[in-house]
């Protein structure tokens, strides 16, 4: 007869050294210097747009100060609470965020075509932006409590799948197709590691193709911004204007820029210099050497939020913390992609650098997440051998003295 016994490692987790601080040092510097870029690019590319429009060259990089201010005490908070609290407010902040997304379409604010802020005193709250953070902790939250269950389509799937249409339908409902992309790709990354079956993954992903693809021809404004993205030259004057200029900027840039300030893009060539497209800005006035930096920086964020994740000692601390990075590494993958031409335009900050209140609010919070669980031990990920054997035939077979155990009987 043989007896096994299959079990997770129980290991107690690795206490913190005496005097080390309770988060990753290194990771809250990258994220700390991107903010600082952000604020010194902010300036340099909205500068001479202020004070033409709004008489007051420093405008914007006053409110993005304003809002950078409630994202670091925001992350400070989120930090001295802890992601384990945090946990327990994951329906309540999903909740709310379906909520907002609903009441921005009654009482929100129209800019560029678009209804998507809730004014709220000298910031404006976009409520897309606050869904990528919520998603993340609703999926933490759910797929912690689902792990034995992921394989199954009707558990591990299907729920998590629903609750993402939801969220991206109500930010199509708002002409946010980029936000809805991000959506989608936070769901599909955190349900690959929670193990969910990679052919319900690709099912849906072959599902989801075509179903974007008409919302792209069946748009106006968005079938002329593939246009554009296939033929950027052709359509230069017109659909590709933006993404023209922006490649003129980047292009400039050499490589060690023009210099601080220097760049001729921002003057009136390149719209939304300041939030969608500062990353050509950045290329043209610190070159070769400042777009490296700025991928260091995003390297260093992927590469400790990761580090988080695999240390993490529970399941929620693990898919929070991946959810986090993914959430950071992919946007900023799309929003440089735009800039250089490799992905149509879809209207999406640069993470931590791009003007915007809400969205450095939200994501300066999130890596408040992110650093809680990186001043964790544990071995959440680490496998224990799973199965014994206690006991061998008669007739002298040979022990095992330890085996995994796929299927016990």
């Amino acid at each position: 007869m043989r007896l096994f016994r299959q079990a997770r490692d129980e290991r107690a987790p690795e206490a913190p050294r005496a005097g080390a601080p309770g988060f990753d040092p290194l990771l809250l510097a990258a994220v700390l210097l991107l903010v600082a870029l952000g604020l010194v690019m902010v300036y340099s590319a909205s500068a001479v747009e202020a004070g033409r429009r709004l008489g007051d060259e420093f405008y914007y990089l006053k409110r993005q100060l304003v809002a950078v201010g409630i994202g670091l005490a925001g992350m400070a908070a989120v930090l001295r609470v802890g992601y384990r609290r945090i946990a327990a407010v994951a329906y309540p902040v999903l909740a709310a965020t379906l909520a907002a997304l609903v009441l921005v379409k009654l009482v929100g604010r129209t800019a560029g075509g678009a209804q998507r802020w809730i004014p709220l005193g000298p910031v404006n709250l976009q409520p897309a932006e606050l869904a990528k953070v919520a998603l993340v902790l609703y999926l933490a939250h759910s797929l912690s409590r689902k792990q034995s269950k992921m394989r199954m389509f009707s558990i591990g799937l299907l729920p998590h799948l629903l609750v993402t249409l939801l969220m991206v339908g109500l930010c199509l409902w708002q002409k946010d197709l980029g936000t809805g992309f991000i959506l989608f790709m936070v769901l599909f990354a955190m349900l690959f590691a929670a193990g969910a079956r990679v052919s319900y993954l690709v099912a849906a992903g072959l599902v989801a193709a075509p179903i974007a693809w008409h919302f792209i021809k069946s748009t106006e404004y968005r079938y002329q911004r593939w246009l554009a993205f296939m033929n950027p030259e052709q359509y230069k004057t017109t659909f590709a204007f933006q993404l023209w200029e922006s490649l003129l900027g980047t292009a400039n840039g050499g490589w060690l820029g023009q210099g601080l300030g220097q760049g001729k893009g921002k003057l009136y060539f390149l719209p939304a210099a300041h939030t969608d497209f500062i990353a050509a800005v950045l290329a043209e006035e610190t070159g070769l050497v400042g777009m490296a930096l700025l991928l260091l920086l995003y390297g260093v964020v992927l590469w400790r939020g990761t580090r988080a994740a695999l240390r993490a000692p529970d399941a929620f601390g693990c898919y929070a913390a991946l959810g986090v990075t993914a959430l950071v590494g992919t946007q900023a993958l799309v929003n440089l992609a735009v800039v250089f031409g490799l992905a149509p335009t879809k209207g999406l900050t640069l993470p931590f650098v791009s003007y915007g209140g809400s969205s450095i609010m939200t994501l300066l919070a999130a890596t408040g997440l992110l650093l809680s669980v990186s001043g964790e031990r544990g071995g959440f990920l680490t496998r224990a051998p799973a199965a014994v054997r206690v006991g061998a035939p008669i007739g002298g077979a040979p022990r095992l003295s330890a085996a995994r155990a796929e299927d016990a009987s």
